[in-house]
């Protein structure tokens, strides 16, 4: 079901979405967001903001867990190809791609401008502090108070937490992998204190220059997801999840005409 909301509101509340395999989506421009973001840092409280591509919506229909947490969340971006796809045959089209990294990129140079405090935790030891280092020299004035790496275990958490509560920031962003970091968010949430938490995945990798980013011309034609598999076939499994996405996006749309 879609509703008739404006794109261009910034209150999560009545922001258009579009519904994927019972999935509620936002139809949010990338300015949108990163308003909505800001918004969100402005009201405090506790906001859990999560960038939706298709193999996370393919995840979400066998682990329940996963699925509530996303359609609990304050805002859902549409982050991939594959729900650009799905919505337009809905006949309601995102209007366009507001993935993690940019999403990331787009609240450091908001962060130097307004003086929000922000956390990357995630990614292999080094990379979440050059990402920092990178993101401070690209945005002057960016305020990153806490960086740490994901290789931490659950005895560790207590401590980490802490030190995150100490550091009080406005945004965290974790890059741990989904569903992973989705879950581990959600269930710290209270605790962090933080008015925003955000996955985003592989972002630090990128923002730390440790992978190059797909030239423009890919990514306008939302191919960014094979300039990634050809840099890391590993990431094969990944998409080895869009033809299952398909598929169920068809079925869905046949046995709702």
């Amino acid at each position: 079901m879609v509703s008739t909301s404006s794109v261009n509101q910034v209150d999560s509340s009545v922001i258009e979405t579009i519904s994927l395999l019972g999935i509620p989506v936002h139809r949010v421009t990338m300015e949108g967001a990163v308003n909505q973001i800001a918004s969100f840092v402005r009201e405090g409280g506790s906001h859990q903001v999560i960038t939706a591509d298709a193999s996370s919506l393919v995840i979400a229909q066998t682990d329940p867990e996963f699925r509530e947490i996303i359609k609990r969340a304050d805002l859902v971006t549409a982050d991939g190809a594959g729900l650009l796809w799905a919505a337009r045959r809905t006949g309601r089209a995102f209007p366009e791609r507001v993935s993690g990294v940019d999403l990331v990129d787009r609240l450091c140079g908001q962060a130097a401008e307004k003086g929000f405090r922000l956390c990357f935790i995630g990614a292999s030891p080094g990379v979440a502090e050059t990402a920092a280092r990178r993101m401070g020299a690209r945005y002057p004035g960016c305020h990153i108070v806490f960086t740490r790496d994901g290789y931490f275990k659950p005895e560790e958490e207590p401590q980490i937490v802490r030190q995150i509560q100490a550091a009080q920031p406005d945004v965290v962003f974790a890059a741990l992998g989904m569903p992973k970091q989705e879950k581990w968010l959600a269930r710290r949430r209270q605790e962090l204190g933080a008015p925003v938490l955000v996955g985003v995945g592989g972002s630090f990798d990128v923002l730390s220059g440790n992978v190059r980013r797909a030239p423009l011309w890919l990514r306008k034609r939302n191919l960014e997801w094979f300039w990634r598999l050809i840099l890391n076939p590993r990431k094969i499994v990944k998409v080895k999840t869009l033809p299952r996405f398909v598929w169920l996006v068809l079925r869905s749309q046949r046995a709702g005409s």
